[in-house]
């Protein structure tokens, strides 16, 4: 074996690492999802023109590229499998971290299931046809089978989620291609005024917190930070390119919603996608459809289920009363499961859509923490300046706070209007104040 020197001192890449176009995979595919099936309507009916429609796509992109890019600095400082957990606990004490594990096990993660499992029972129920409460007891089924399946195992949970996964992309192309061959007439061009009685600025705030909802994933850029060949040059770029193609993907798909529906008749249609193919390809068509999405949308809440249940492991090791939690991965599932149901029947049993109530229960809270993980990059750049950061968000510090001031008018918006889904959600967070204070005293697992 040779043992001479390279002539070059340049090191070479670490293959086993991300390069740049495994990252923009990485975050193409877990942004793109079933929301882009679920939310259109719900931010049609929240905006007053086809072009501040397009807009508040467009300005979710905006977004989710600054969030991402800040949630990348905090993994690249910090690297941990404790997420916001981690920076919390971190940035402001254990009582905050302790508090965001409360609030993501019982209105976060949980309300997240509820919502896509909502999503999931619409077009199900294209498929087979429940009744009034079809759409509801789609959803429960699906969380009580999917529950019971990662019960089973990761090993079937595994090749589960590989199956769901296969149908998300080629549903989001099928739905563009088919809009790009059909007619547009089903809604009239002429312009309308929004069907909502909200304030403007309070209605596109409402439109935001669905745009970005269907966004969603791009947090998970945190965790991409350590895993980059180059992650001073390349993770920027992962995420610029990675943000053009969902953007590009999602503009192409409510161009083609607005060309086949019109604005209003889009905000008045259930399942959209079904509804397009069954304009654009006949019953057959949306059939077809409606399994693509029942698929993508069975592999997000299994996904959600699998992970979701470790925060439930967090609590029960920190707080005593909780300690059975902690026990085994199985009653963590169990209890998720259970919580998971008693919010899908709330749901069900309000008025409007399940996935209305749903996204209004959960979005003050997440846009709380989201607000605070934000502003804790600010904390850490202050209270440790010369910590090692091999990625610095660009434009710094202009993009934190821009960043910080678009949760805190989401948290606005979505807690002063998006009705009594969202004073529950509040209210349960609120629930778990007492508890962090009478055992918040945990030792969190951080690292150095």
């Amino acid at each position: 074996m040779s043992s001479a020197v390279p002539l070059s001192s340049t090191p070479r890449p670490d293959r086993s690492k991300l390069s740049v176009l495994d990252g923009v995979a990485f975050v193409v595919g877990v942004v793109v999802g079933i929301g882009i099936f679920g939310f259109p309507p719900m931010v049609a009916s929240r905006v007053g023109s086809d072009s501040a429609y397009m807009l508040v796509w467009l300005a979710g992109g905006v977004v989710m590229l600054v969030g991402g890019l800040t949630y990348a600095e905090l993994g690249s400082i910090y690297p941990s499998a404790g997420g916001e957990y981690h920076f919390l606990s971190r940035a402001y004490g254990a009582r905050v971290g302790l508090l965001f594990a409360w609030a993501r096990g019982t209105v976060i993660q949980t309300g997240a299931i509820a919502v896509v499992a909502f999503i999931y029972g619409d077009y199900a129920n294209q498929l087979l046809d429940l009744g009034a409460h079809g759409p509801a007891l789609h959803a429960a089924i699906a969380v009580v089978v999917l529950t019971l399946l990662n019960l089973a195992g990761t090993g079937q949970s595994k090749w589960a989620q590989i199956i769901f996964t296969a149908g998300a992309l080629l549903a989001v192309i099928a739905v563009i291609v088919a809009g790009l061959l059909g007619t547009g007439g089903a809604g009239e061009p002429a312009a309308r005024a929004a069907t909502s009685a909200l304030p403007a600025s309070a209605s596109l705030g409402m439109a935001m917190v669905f745009v970005l909802l269907t966004y969603g994933g791009w947090n998970e850029a945190a965790y991409l930070s350590g895993e980059m060949r180059d992650v001073r040059r390349d993770l920027i770029r992962v995420m610029l390119y990675g943000t053009a193609v969902v953007v590009a993907l999602y503009l192409a798909e409510q161009w083609v919603f607005l060309r086949i529906f019109g604005l209003q008749a889009l905000r008045e249609t259930d399942a959209v996608g079904a509804a397009l193919m069954a304009i654009v390809a006949g019953p057959h068509g949306a059939m077809l459809l409606s399994v693509l999405v029942c698929l993508t949308a069975l592999s997000t809440i299994n996904g959600t289920i699998f992970t979701g249940a470790r925060v439930y492991y967090a609590l029960g090791q920190d707080v005593p009363v909780l300690r059975r939690l902690g026990g085994t991965p199985s009653n963590a599932l169990i209890v998720q499961g259970l919580i998971t149901l008693v919010l899908v029947a709330f749901g069900a049993l309000t008025d409007g859509s399940g996935v209305n109530t749903m996204v209004a229960y959960t979005a003050p809270v997440f846009w709380l923490f989201m607000l605070l993980v934000g502003a804790s990059l600010i904390v850490f750049r202050l209270r440790d300046p010369q910590r090692e950061r091999p990625f610095r968000v660009p434009l710094y510090p202009l993009t934190p706070p821009l960043f910080c001031a678009t949760c805190a008018g989401l948290l606005y918006s979505s807690a002063l209007y998006a009705g009594p889904g969202a004073l529950a959600g509040l209210a349960v967070l609120a629930i778990g104040l007492p508890l962090v204070i009478r055992y918040g005293q945990p030792q969190p697992r951080l690292d150095s």
